[in-house]
């Protein structure tokens, strides 16, 4: 029987699991390293956070973004973004070097079992464990507007439903949303001659500034003090102190997770948005509905009324909510005993432990409890610290013989692996 099980194994699943290895655990991580970030974005998409606020999460601090960088003969440098392949590499060599032993197989159930839980993979092996945190990232929680539900896939879709966007070349495609991944998914179609608009459901595009230069005056340092969320002492708490905002009233971090930190485009891809993409604001799609060649869409806008336009196809860049009901890889009876909270997420305690003793969640899902921070890579260092925490402390209370073995290590390699 294993100590933990960590079923998913992008950056939130790949720290935990570097952790757990480094605290003695017998640990066992589970899926293809990377998947969403290798399978699930456009080629030519770039990282929207700072390189500094980019690192996976390994105890001694080893394994970072600037040292994959160096090793690479590339550079890490402030205010100039990392191309998407560029990490997805990093969290490959990341897994390499600093997470034994990783089964590329998918998790399909999670089930209790005696002593703890029973994880049974798609070719049907079964594997035991005392404790499992899952980090299944952002996949399991697309949204897609109400009008839009239920019409083929060829018609519409998801921004992460594509590593590639080919095949939308010389068509004309709709994207509906305002924050990165459309104003990016957008740019990038109208860079490969596709006919794209964007529709916003705001009366405006919101663009993030260029970063702060690393050395200021002290002054401005203290007034704007510098954080992996950006720049202000509002987003420095959420990103730097994440404990301390789980203690804040459940309606007040509810509210927040939902509102900070809303829609906007990083500052590089501005450019390559206002010159060559026509952007309708104000705008929401009302109905859709199948026509020869695409989609009939019926916009309403509280300013100019309704209009109707024809695509071929449409991407919804629409977000995800993470609910408990969307965690299909728990048993249902598992799924149905999780408590939650206002926004239909599950309720997490201060070492990230859902109300079913041993099972601790980590990421988007956890957002509502640890706040903005949760949606970002940066938020993983925290997470996989505080989360191995608790799973340690689970093992040295719970049932008889849940026990760490005294004097195990685990198994991470100290060299480095190309």
């Amino acid at each position: 029987m294993y100590d933990l099980l960590v079923v998913g194994t992008g950056p939130y699943g790949l720290s935990i699991a570097s952790h757990a290895a480094a605290a003695g655990l017998n640990v066992r991580a589970f899926g293809r390293p990377m998947a969403s970030w290798r399978d699930h974005m456009p080629r030519g998409m770039f990282l929207k956070s700072e390189p500094w606020a980019s690192n996976l999460s390994d105890p001694e601090g080893r394994w970072r973004l600037d040292v994959f960088c160096a090793f690479r003969g590339m550079s890490a440098r402030h205010a100039e973004p990392i191309p998407l392949d560029v990490f997805a590499e990093y969290g490959l060599w990341f897994a390499r070097n600093a997470v034994p032993g990783i089964d590329e197989r998918t998790v399909t159930r999670v089930a209790p079992c005696a002593g703890g839980f029973d994880a049974v993979t798609e070719d049907g092996e079964t594997f035991t464990a005392r404790a499992v945190a899952l980090a299944v990232g952002v996949l399991p929680f697309t949204r897609i507007p109400a009008a839009l539900r239920g019409l083929p896939p060829d018609l519409v879709s998801h921004s992460s439903d594509h590593a590639g966007l080919d095949r939308f070349r010389d068509k004309d495609v709709t994207v509906i949303g305002g924050g990165q991944a459309a104003l990016e998914t957008a740019a990038l179609l109208a860079e490969q001659g596709t006919r794209v608009r964007v529709l916003v459901r705001a009366d405006r595009l919101r663009w993030n500034d260029v970063p702060p230069v690393g050395e200021r005056p002290w002054w401005r340092a203290a007034r704007s003090p510098r954080s992996g969320l950006g720049p202000g002492w509002r987003n420095w708490f959420y990103a730097e102190r994440p404990g301390l905002y789980r203690r804040l009233p459940e309606r007040t971090r509810t509210r927040v997770a939902a509102d900070a930190l809303g829609p906007a485009g990083a500052w590089w891809v501005r450019e390559r948005v206002e010159r060559r993409v026509e952007v309708l604001l104000g705008r929401e799609v009302v109905t859709a509905r199948e026509v020869p060649g695409g989609l009939r869409l019926e916009t309403a806008s509280r300013r100019d009324g309704s209009a109707v336009l024809e695509t071929a196809h449409v991407i919804a860049a629409t977000g995800f909510r993470a609910t408990r009901d969307r965690l299909r890889v728990l048993s249902p009876e598992l799924r149905a005993v999780l408590a939650t909270g206002a926004d239909g997420a599950p309720e997490v305690g201060l070492e990230f432990e859902s109300s079913y003793p041993g099972l601790f969640l980590a990421g988007l899902i956890t957002a509502a409890g640890f706040g903005p921070a949760m949606r970002f890579v940066h938020g993983a260092s925290f997470t996989a610290g505080t989360l191995v925490r608790g799973v340690r402390r689970r093992l040295r209370t719970g049932p008889a013989g849940w026990r760490i073995p005294a004097g195990r290590r685990g198994e991470v390699r100290a060299t480095v692996r190309p």
